[in-house]
């Protein structure tokens, strides 16, 4: 049977908190365990009004704690912003207490700016641990490259330097992207499964994939390439009540494309006052149509098409909708849908 996962963004709907955010999403996880699901990953944005998912070590912790089977992890830990050994040694010490169920997923960054005001200092101002890092692997690599690397041998205690709160900590290494670009070729380069963002980029999906095979070598860790697709989705019992669920799903994507960030999910009054235009429209209408929204047996029908088409081992589905209660039943209908083995 095909797994399939949860992405959790956290997000905060409007009238509400990121406390509240936060809480339901120790709920999700837990729900999410009695409903089957393989994994339970957790998301990295800062500076976002409307997602409370900023700190994925500490969140992935609480969830695991408050779980005993399901696997969990960052989708995804951003580079940019971490540097290689607090992200190994903040995970290893995670599975160290939860053996063979912590996922460390890696990611790339965003703007040069955002990681200043978060922490992460341009390389002129290399910190001594950063300096550190670089030692540990061949300069002709590329930077993230050299990053990841610098990770697995913090992981394996291969290295010059050693963190030991690190070392043969039981976790899988993962990275994520949504380009073919350098996150794909990494993933490849390095042997690790690789986790694609259709939910995110769904134009650039399939060639993100095809780069990640195109570059894959075998590792110690895996023999041969492992791909998870990612997809948005709302369940709910009809279709007619799902897409009504999923219709602040465009108004959400617009403020995610613009210079503030993602907004607070829209409540349906707020849907329903919203003054659309044609160019506004337009310019989200990529992933409103890249949304799986329906009735079970067909969004669960839609998800095996693009696992398919995507050469998937993986399916991971994430869901926004401003009722928490109308989320959790999402997961519960696909879960039942997908024939999960809860």
């Amino acid at each position: 049977m095909i797994p399939l996962s949860v992405l959790d963004l956290s997000p905060i709907v409007s009238g509400g908190s990121a406390a509240e955010a936060l809480r339901n999403s120790v709920d999700l996880a837990r729900r999410a365990e009695e409903l089957g699901y393989h994994r339970y990953w957790v998301a990295q944005h800062h500076l976002t009004p409307g997602v409370a998912a900023a700190a994925p070590s500490v969140l992935a912790t609480v969830i695991a704690e408050a779980t005993s089977r399901i696997r969990v992890g960052s989708a995804a830990v951003l580079l940019g912003y971490v540097s290689p050994v607090v992200a190994a040694e903040q995970f290893g010490t995670l599975a160290h207490l939860h053996p063979d169920r912590v996922d460390l997923g890696l990611g790339r960054s965003g703007t040069t700016k955002l990681a200043e005001v978060v922490g992460k200092v341009p390389d002129a101002q290399l910190t001594v641990w950063e300096q550190l890092n670089r030692i540990l692997i061949p300069m002709d690599a590329g930077p993230y490259l050299n990053q990841v690397r610098s990770i697995l041998e913090f992981l394996d205690g291969t290295g010059e330097h050693h963190a030991v709160a690190a070392e043969h900590a039981r976790l899988q290494v993962w990275i994520h992207g949504a380009t073919p670009g350098e996150s794909a070729r990494a993933a490849g380069a390095l042997g690790l499964p690789f986790g694609v963002a259709y939910h995110f980029a769904p134009e650039t999906a399939f060639d993100t994939i095809a780069a990640y095979r195109a570059a894959f070598v075998p590792s110690t860790r895996l023999a041969e390439p492992y791909v998870a697709v990612s997809a948005d989705i709302v369940v709910a019992e009809t279709t007619s009540a799902a897409r009504e669920l999923a219709s602040g799903y465009g108004q959400w994507v617009l403020g995610v494309r613009s210079s503030t960030g993602a907004p607070p999910y829209p409540s349906p009054a707020e849907v329903a006052a919203f003054p659309w235009t044609e160019r506004q429209r337009a310019s989200v209408a990529d992933r409103v149509g890249s949304q799986f929204v329906g009735a079970p047996e067909e969004v669960a029908a839609d998800l095996e098409e693009l696992r398919a088409k995507a050469g998937a081992d993986e399916v991971v589905v994430t869901t926004i909708t401003h009722d928490h209660a109308a989320r959790v039943r999402s997961y519960e209908l696909l879960a039942k849908a997908w024939g999960t083995p809860g």
